[in-house]
């Protein structure tokens, strides 16, 4: 017979050495997937695929000086489609009418999955502008979520996990139901996750935005499963496949060319 697992000091550490079970409060480490998924499900979210040919950048990007991560190269590429295309920084409000807001700017939220105190966490990075960012710009913010102390980096979300239910849940309501330009700036207009740096994808992330993004590791061809997952009741399935196009044509064209500038700019110095 299995061992069960008794928790010691709320924490989630399990210990072997007893066989009853034992019941324990969600750990805060938990509490924020949860308020999300619980929202999430407010949201019609469907999903289309793109299979895009990325082996000409995948080359200029080995080649870049500083290295630049995809998800810098998707979320840079992802805020210049989104200048152009309106629904994507569009939001959906049912309360108190039906109604659409449309943020001027891209705010990408990106999943950020951290080790802190004994316990794994999915915390929300937040990149302003990435169509007015430069790629090494959007990569410094990234090392940071990735390296800085959680504890600094993620206060505010580490502190809204020990509230209680009832107090989060009223703030994420009023945060996903009625602030607009707020929403926008704690929330974000568009919503990136990836499990390509390990060798998975993700179908549909749960996600409270209207574009949600994601993609796959690149095959031994150079090729990319990249999806947009939409709000049904901003835009249409052509809309978004139109979106995977041009993100395509942004990927292979705008962002080579800036990859190229970076490599060029770094061998010049190099050479200086």
């Amino acid at each position: 017979m299995l061992p069960n697992h008794r928790v010691h000091g709320g924490q989630g550490r399990l210990n072997d050495t007893r066989h009853d079970g034992h019941r324990f409060h969600v750990p805060p480490s938990r509490r924020l997937t949860s308020d999300l998924l619980t929202f999430s499900r407010q949201v019609p979210l469907c999903g289309h695929d793109r299979v895009m040919d990325l082996s000409d950048l995948a080359a200029v990007r080995a080649a870049a000086v500083p290295r630049i991560s995809w998800v810098s190269v998707f979320l840079r590429a992802f805020g210049l489609v989104a200048r152009d295309m309106p629904e994507l920084r569009q939001t959906w409000y049912r309360w108190p009418w039906a109604h659409l807001y449309q943020h001027p700017v891209s705010i990408a939220s990106v999943t950020v999955h951290r080790r802190w105190r004994h316990a794994d966490w999915l915390f929300w990075g937040q990149i302003h502008q990435p169509e007015n960012s430069t790629l090494p710009d959007i990569q410094k913010q990234l090392e940071l979520f990735r390296d800085g102390p959680p504890g600094r980096v993620f206060r505010r979300q580490i502190q809204l996990a020990r509230l209680p239910v009832g107090l989060r849940r009223l703030i994420w309501w009023w945060n996903v139901h009625v602030a607009t330009a707020g929403r926008a700036r704690r929330l974000g207009t568009c919503f990136l996750s990836t499990l390509a740096g390990r060798g998975a994808e993700i179908q549909v992330p749960p996600s409270i935005h209207t574009g949600c993004l994601t993609f796959g590791p690149l095959d031994d061809r150079g090729r990319c499963r990249v999806t947009l997952a939409y709000d049904h009741r901003v835009m249409d399935g052509v809309c978004a496949a139109t979106a995977l196009a041009r993100l395509e044509a942004t990927l292979c064209r705008t962002i080579r060319d800036e990859l190229n500038r970076l490599s060029t700019a770094s061998g010049g110095q190099q050479a200086a």
